[in-house]
């Protein structure tokens, strides 16, 4: 999870929304400052540098994707990176405190989200990360605080009132702000919490607290310590291929499946003209029934531009969402060609839901595919060399080689690192040659 969630928002950096946002967080300074990832010479606020790493990790809907549906690490991830930074060089935090901290962000996030049945479904009013990802990043901040129990309650109080944002954003450019707002209100509740201010200690367990979410809201007592099973053990996440709604994964590769059927006799090319309709049976999702994207943000929640991009060029990658491919007129031929279905039994959970594209042709014959789980769901995860490749794959568009091998380096060695600000150092650009007395393990 981390090695992914670093690679996407590397990759994120080079997008026009991070730019804005890195242009804006420069109006701000301070004495105390944290790593822009990929920046070997900017730097800003520990707050703006969550937020704006928060942003890159989402800017391309490349991050992973959880059960109960939220992006989990990526609320998390930048918050516990930036405030790594901002302790006095004589208190350096370890590679085991920042994996501490990160992990107890996360679990925060599942067990929220498991006091709710409604949260199990791809959401419809609300982006989650909004809500739960601030309540974990401020978990995570007030543990490598340190703070005591009443100031972690307080913390968690003043996250739940940064918290919420409409789903209505989705598929713009403010969807990623979401997530980088998350990773900046959790570590200033952290923060603010840390200085005496005080909330509802009792927040978590009100209807009027996290419960104005989820209309089941229904929270439980916890495991003791002694029992106690990290969800991370029990539900793993999924890491995705190319950046795009999860939903759309199952769409591309029984899309991807449809095609080599239908080019195994016309020479590896799309017969296009033979075609004459296009179904896929989805779950109903609204904000993913894009039928005519014009923008990247609009082509990553759609259904339709997917399997259709899928089906002329046989799988999907980073370059699928670039201009000249969303406008391209085999796929606007082929997108207009495209028909949604929402069978019953096809429900709205990223546990359970299905795709079957079916593509009929001229001379009636229907060639149909269906896709349970695609390769890098939960039930099918990503082998560790692909993993890494597609780490590398991203992190090469932004940092020098070395520092991309010491990233995975250090990410695999975290709780072995002595000084954790050696990540930060390599998020920035900087080669292993910097790094003699930084890059010591335990």
């Amino acid at each position: 999870m981390i090695l992914d969630t670093l690679g996407v928002g590397l990759l994120g950096t080079s997008t026009e929304v991070c730019h804005k946002v890195t242009q804006y967080s420069k109006i701000y300074s301070s004495d105390i400052s944290s790593t822009i990832w990929g920046h070997l010479d900017s730097r800003l606020p520990p707050l703006y540098a969550a937020f704006v790493n928060g942003v890159a990790v989402h800017s391309m809907d490349f991050d992973d994707t959880w059960h109960p549906a939220t992006h989990p690490s990526g609320a998390v991830l930048p918050a516990v990176i930036a405030l790594s930074e901002a302790f006095p060089q004589k208190k350096k935090i370890s590679g085991l405190d920042l994996l501490l901290a990160f992990n107890v962000g996360i679990e925060v996030q599942g067990r929220l989200l498991r006091f709710s049945s409604e949260a199990r479904n791809i959401p419809k009013r609300f982006h989650p990360p909004t809500v739960v990802g601030t309540m974990g990043s401020a978990a995570a901040c007030a543990k490598l605080l340190s703070l005591d129990q009443v100031k972690c309650k307080n913390a968690l109080a003043i996250a739940a009132s940064y918290a919420g944002a409409p789903l209505a954003n989705a598929a713009t450019q403010t969807k990623p702000l979401h997530v980088g707002n998350a990773a900046k209100h959790g570590l200033e509740a952290a923060c603010l919490a840390s200085q005496g201010l005080q909330g509802n200690k009792q927040i978590l367990d009100m209807e009027s607290g996290i419960g104005a979410f989820y209309t089941d809201y229904s929270p439980q007592s916890l495991p003791t310590l002694q029992s106690y099973p990290w969800l991370l053990d029990q539900q793993d996440v999924a890491i995705k291929r190319f950046p795009a709604h999860l939903g759309t994964h199952w769409v591309a590769d029984a899309a991807s499946s449809v095609r080599r059927k239908l080019v195994e006799s016309s020479d590896n090319l799309l017969p296009l003209d033979k075609i004459e309709k296009v179904i896929l049976k989805v779950p109903e999702v609204k904000y993913v029934n894009r039928p005519s994207p014009t923008s990247e943000h609009e082509a990553r929640h759609s259904f339709q531009f997917v399997a259709c991009s899928a089906l002329l060029d046989g799988s999907m990658s980073v370059q699928s969402f670039a201009s000249e491919n969303i406008h391209r007129p085999a796929l606007q031929e082929l997108l207009c060609k495209t028909q949604l279905e929402h069978p019953p039994d096809n429900t709205p959970s990223f546990e359970s839901l299905y795709c079957e594209v079916s593509v009929t042709l001229r001379d009636g014959k229907t060639i149909s595919d269906r896709c349970d789980t695609f390769y890098g769901h939960w039930r099918k995860p990503l082998k560790k060399e692909d993993l890494e490749k597609k780490f590398q794959s991203n992190a090469s568009s932004v940092l020098p080689a070395e520092a991309a091998e010491g990233i995975i380096e250090t990410v695999y060695n975290l709780e072995k690192v002595e000084d954790s600000s050696v990540l930060s150092t390599f998020l920035s650009g900087q080669s292993a040659r910097a790094l003699s007395e930084k890059l010591r393990f335990l």
